[in-house]
């Protein structure tokens, strides 16, 4: 062979570092908290309704391309009761593999070759593979600590924005960070799109795991709407992560767009799983609290015991995910931090660097996962306390 099988647009991109990672914790018996899955499943009102829908018949065949009615009407309705959204749920929401699949999707959509896209950085790694398979260019904007939270740059992202940028990809609450954006935030983001003419898709699957503050979307604001592309699924907020329902909501046209993408990589998914989802999003207002009281609770319990680690530690305002700075402990290496962790003390993280395009930016920082159980938590925090 004469040249690399792996064509050039996707060359800087190997096996991920949770693969590594989570290997790592098999082979020395440490405790994962690097991969962002629950270790628990959900509702079983919400699993028994997808074993109803396989018993019934419902979904064991191709569903439908856009998505089953059911869930597109669910999706519709959520957006409509909690931000006053309205979206047609036959031209307006689409079902996709996971909010993965509707990013790709939609970059590939909506990105030519040599258009600039604008990212959030520290970044969801699939952000920068599925611009490059789009043959766009990713611009990072970069997050940094202040005081307790990281925060966007506003100066730093209207500087971004050239005549070549296309699009601005969003995500809050934000992976890996934990930061939620706030109202200010938004609107300044907003008005920077409708000012250079700017789609927006934002990525807001953590959208019911905020323990300080509020998840707004970005398309209530003046002008969005016609210009966002809103992206969620139900791994997050259900915990079921490896169902791989997600969805999109967004103008006919932009939707259509979307489609065009998604039915070339996946076609359809997860049939008996969409039935479920939609029952999923009908469950009641107290579901939601105590998801949101229960990993609160266990965030603190992380987070403490990694202050008392000696670690700096940036308690989110939502997702699942802390952020820690090393250089207290005497490091400066996350990446070789977090390869001798789980043989100093038999748990596993993920560096930030491999998020950033700014590796040194993210040097210093470790993310740490707290979905998981209590007692799995707090074995971590003991274990982390021999450091």
């Amino acid at each position: 062979m004469t040249r690399p099988p792996l064509n050039r647009r996707l060359a800087e991109f190997g096996t991920t570092i949770f693969a590594e990672m989570s290997a790592l914790a098999l082979s020395t018996g440490s405790v994962n908290l690097g991969q962002g899955f629950p270790d628990t499943d959900g509702p079983e009102a919400v699993a028994e309704a997808a074993v109803r829908a396989i018993r019934d018949g419902r979904g064991n065949q191709y569903p439908p391309g856009p998505g089953v009615p059911e869930l597109r009407t669910a999706v519709a309705d959520h957006q409509r009761e909690r931000y006053g959204l309205v979206y047609d749920p036959d031209t307006e929401v689409l079902v996709t593999a996971g909010a993965t699949e509707a990013i790709a999707a939609a970059l590939l959509a909506l990105v030519e070759p040599g258009d600039e896209v604008i990212a959030l950085e520290p970044y969801y790694d699939s952000y920068a593979a599925c611009v490059a398979m789009a043959g766009g260019t990713r611009v990072p904007v970069t997050l940094r600590p202040d005081g307790d939270r990281f925060v966007l740059d506003l100066d730093e992202l209207r500087a971004a924005v050239t005549d070549r940028t296309r699009l601005i990809l969003l995500n809050t609450p934000h992976n890996p960070t934990g930061t939620v954006l706030t109202r200010d935030e938004l609107a300044a983001v907003a008005a920077l799109a409708v000012e250079r003419d700017l789609l927006v898709v934002t990525d807001e699957v953590y959208e019911h795991l905020v323990f300080d503050g509020e998840h707004i979307p970005i398309a209530t604001f003046p002008g969005m709407r016609e210009r966002t592309v809103t992206i969620s699924s139900a791994g997050k907020t259900f915990s079921f992560t490896g169902w791989k329902i997600g969805w999109v909501t967004a103008t006919p046209e932009l939707t259509t767009a979307v489609r065009s993408a998604k039915q070339y990589l996946t076609f359809v998914s997860g049939g008996p799983f969409q039935y479920a989802v939609a029952e999923a999003l009908r469950l009641p207002d107290t579901y939601f609290t105590a998801l949101r009281d229960d990993l609160r609770a266990k965030r603190d319990l992380l987070s403490d015991g990694l202050a008392q680690a000696g670690f700096r530690v940036f308690r989110p305002q939502g997702t699942y995910f802390v952020t820690t700075d090393i250089r207290p402990l005497g490091e400066h290496d996350g990446i070789g931090f977090c390869r001798a962790l789980p043989g100093r003390c038999g748990v596993v993280a993920i560096p930030h660097a491999v998020f950033y395009d700014h590796r040194e930016q993210g040097a210093p920082f470790v993310r740490f996962a707290f979905c998981k159980r209590t007692e799995v938590l707090q074995d971590a925090v003991k274990r982390l306390g021999t450091l």
